[in-house]
């Protein structure tokens, strides 16, 4: 089922071929001017455009040219009761798919709509190949060459070349979505999709048809026709990045296609068979969540076929240098500075810190520091601060001294905590509530109680 947009100036025409294409099985929306139907583009994804040629205002040409602009993935297909040699070349090379007399019997019509969105399913597939082959270099960010990363790479080859689904453990900031890319492109599904999905970031109701997609109609707000991500990486690779964070209702329902490779969309009835690999991430124990009921334990072990863990940045301490003079290429070159080297105290000071967000926190401190610098060498780093910070009893008895009241010093302690604890897990609230030991709830209570504005907070 695809979206059809039917632009034409004459009234009897667009009921004519929106009951057919409907139908077909067509989503049809209808405009009797070029403008409205940029608004319509403007407004809803439109998988194909059939237009008239010549229309007051704005005319068919013209409409193809913007759509070829802005839409370049939908096609255009151009109709006309006056056509002409000449008409019919510069509209295919404006960009047309076909060029069509009126009136055009049904199966004619409806052939050459299934030509164009087939072709239009190519150039997605083709878009997304292009992407994910730009996602394939994040493989070469990949730094580090300590026994603890080498055995990494030993693992992912090993596993790469199977179909089995991997779960990759580990700390937060230690790569896995880089790992769970290059298993990708080192399969022999490379050709086909890489869909990541964060399963924390999304409430569960969205979660489950972001997943799975949805019919037009399934909820308030479903104007159409949505392919989830299960559909959208059939033949690929599926991350599902923060599977623990995944509700205990979708998790049966998640279990459910990996064993059968079959779904329904939401408020649908037709089963869907897709053939996809998944490679689940984590920064949890799921074997704890799992004592504690909170993720299935039939699911942990379905996804759990192969076991991957990424290493702290504090167990592969030896390859910070490495790091450093990556992120230092890297951000110097983005931010147009001149920093090309950094001093030998300034490493060791970073050797020295205990990175409890890993590779991703030392990223964000040089980072800082370059865009920080005007100077060619950095030869010092703002350490970030500590999320559960050592209680100092002498600094804290100098702010009684100095007038402040313990409800005071609380307050500003506890503010801290919350933002400590909001940058150590980037702007996410539900893993932040979990590091600090508080509901969701509680801790959006704190951000509006502090007035904290976490784009303003969280290093992206």
């Amino acid at each position: 089922m695809s979206a059809v947009l039917v632009v034409d100036d004459e009234r009897a025409v667009r009921v004519a071929l929106e009951v057919n294409l409907s139908k077909a099985g067509h989503i049809v929306s209808l405009a009797d001017t070029a403008e409205r139907a940029l608004e319509i583009l403007r407004a809803q994804p439109v998988d194909a455009v059939l237009t008239d040629l010549m229309m007051p205002g704005m005319g068919g040409m013209e409409l193809l040219a913007e759509v070829r602009r802005c839409w370049p993935l939908t096609q255009i297909i151009m109709m006309t009761g006056h056509g002409t040699v000449e008409r019919a070349v510069e509209a295919m090379r404006l960009g047309a798919h076909d060029f069509v007399i009126k009136p055009i019997a049904k199966a004619e019509l409806l052939a050459i709509l299934d030509r164009a969105l087939r072709e239009r399913a190519l150039h997605e597939q083709v878009a997304q190949l292009q992407a994910a082959a730009t996602e394939r270099f994040g493989f070469e960010n990949i730094i580090g060459n300590t026994p603890a990363m080498r055995a990494v790479y030993d693992r992912v080859s090993a596993v790469a070349s199977s179909d089995a689904y991997v779960l990759l453990t580990g700390p937060t900031g230690t790569g896995k979505e880089l790992i769970g890319n290059a298993i990708h492109f080192q399969s022999s599904r490379r050709n086909g999709p890489l869909i990541q999905i964060n399963c924390g970031a999304l409430p569960s109701g969205l979660l489950e048809s972001e997943l799975f997609g949805h019919e037009r109609g399934a909820f308030t707000g479903a104007v159409r026709q949505h392919k989830g991500k299960f559909e959208q990486a059939d033949g690929g690779t599926l991350m599902l990045d923060e599977v623990g964070e995944m509700p205990i209702d979708t998790q049966v329902k998640l279990l459910r296609v990996l064993e059968s490779g079959d779904f329904q969309r939401v408020g649908g009835t037709e089963s869907i068979h897709v053939d996809v690999r998944v490679v689940a991430a984590t920064n949890r124990n799921l074997r704890e969540e799992v004592r504690a009921g909170r993720f299935r334990e039939d699911l942990f072990y379905r996804l759990n076929v192969f076991e991957l863990k990424l290493p702290s940045l504090q167990e592969r301490a030896d390859d910070i240098p490495l790091l450093v003079e990556h992120f230092v290429q890297k951000y110097a070159a983005r931010h147009s500075k001149p920093v090309q080297t950094v001093t030998q105290s300034a490493l060791d000071t970073l050797r020295s810190h205990s990175w409890p967000g890993n590779v991703r926190e030392l990223e964000h401190t040089v980072e800082r520091a370059i865009i920080l610098s005007s100077t060619a060498t950095l030869d010092t780093f703002e350490l970030p601060e500590p999320v559960h910070p050592t209680a100092d009893s002498t600094g804290e008895l100098s702010e009684i001294s100095a007038g402040k009241s313990i409800a005071d010093i609380l307050r500003t302690k506890e503010r801290e905590l919350v933002i400590s604890a909001l940058r150590a897990e980037n702007g996410v609230q539900a893993r932040a509530a979990r590091r600090l030991g508080v509901s969701r709830a509680n801790l959006n209570y704190r951000i509006q109680k502090f007035g904290i504005v976490i784009k303003d907070i969280v290093y992206e």
